[in-house]
């Protein structure tokens, strides 16, 4: 590695040299107000033509903010339990002849209750809906499982699944609820 003008210096290779020349190009220069004081410590009098983009630090979600589980069944022992009567059904709601409005909102009062009341598990029954499998029928029956999916719902959520047929099977639904953090 022997340098051939005697002062300990490398020579650079080509590519070396190319690369270099490459990198020297693309460095801008420092202007004389953004020299280093005595310090070491790099001032500015003039303003940078690219602001410095400073990201704010994440923010810690609280648990409402957080996204939700996803929603799980009962599992097959619960509702070997439940359908045998060793676990206990803590309310129920019935459905039948409400509009989709009525319906969402006796649902949601039903399931703040419930949750506040400490109920583990209660049977909201939809019904077939009149002819079920024709077309429009059996509204509720539908929008049941997906009201229980959305944001106001969640929170009250922990999961639900058809009920046994002994409890209304596909026209009624056995909801996990969630505790409230009250109990």
């Amino acid at each position: 590695m022997g340098s051939g003008d005697g002062s300990g210096r490398r020579v650079l290779s080509k590519e070396e040299r190319v690369l270099w020349t490459a990198v020297t190009r693309s460095v801008a220069p420092l202007s004389e107000s953004d020299k280093t004081d005595d310090s070491g410590e790099t001032t500015s009098n003039s303003v940078r033509s690219k602001p410095v983009v400073v990201k704010p630090a994440p923010v810690p979600l609280s648990l409402a903010e957080r996204a939700p589980l996803p929603l799980a069944p009962l599992g097959r022992r619960m509702k070997q339990r439940v359908v045998r009567g060793k676990e206990a059904i803590d309310g129920r709601l019935d459905l039948h002849g409400l509009t989709q409005s009525e319906a969402h909102a006796a649902l949601l009062r039903f399931l703040r209750a419930a949750s506040s009341r400490g109920a583990r598990l209660v049977l909201v029954i939809t019904g077939k809906g009149a002819g079920a499998g024709h077309g429009d029928r059996g509204v509720l029956r539908r929008q049941v499982p997906q009201w229980l999916g959305l944001p106001e719902f969640r929170m009250l959520v922990l999961g639900f699944e058809d009920a046994h047929v002994s409890h209304g099977g596909e026209g009624a639904l056995y909801v996990r609820v969630r505790r409230s953090k009250r109990n």
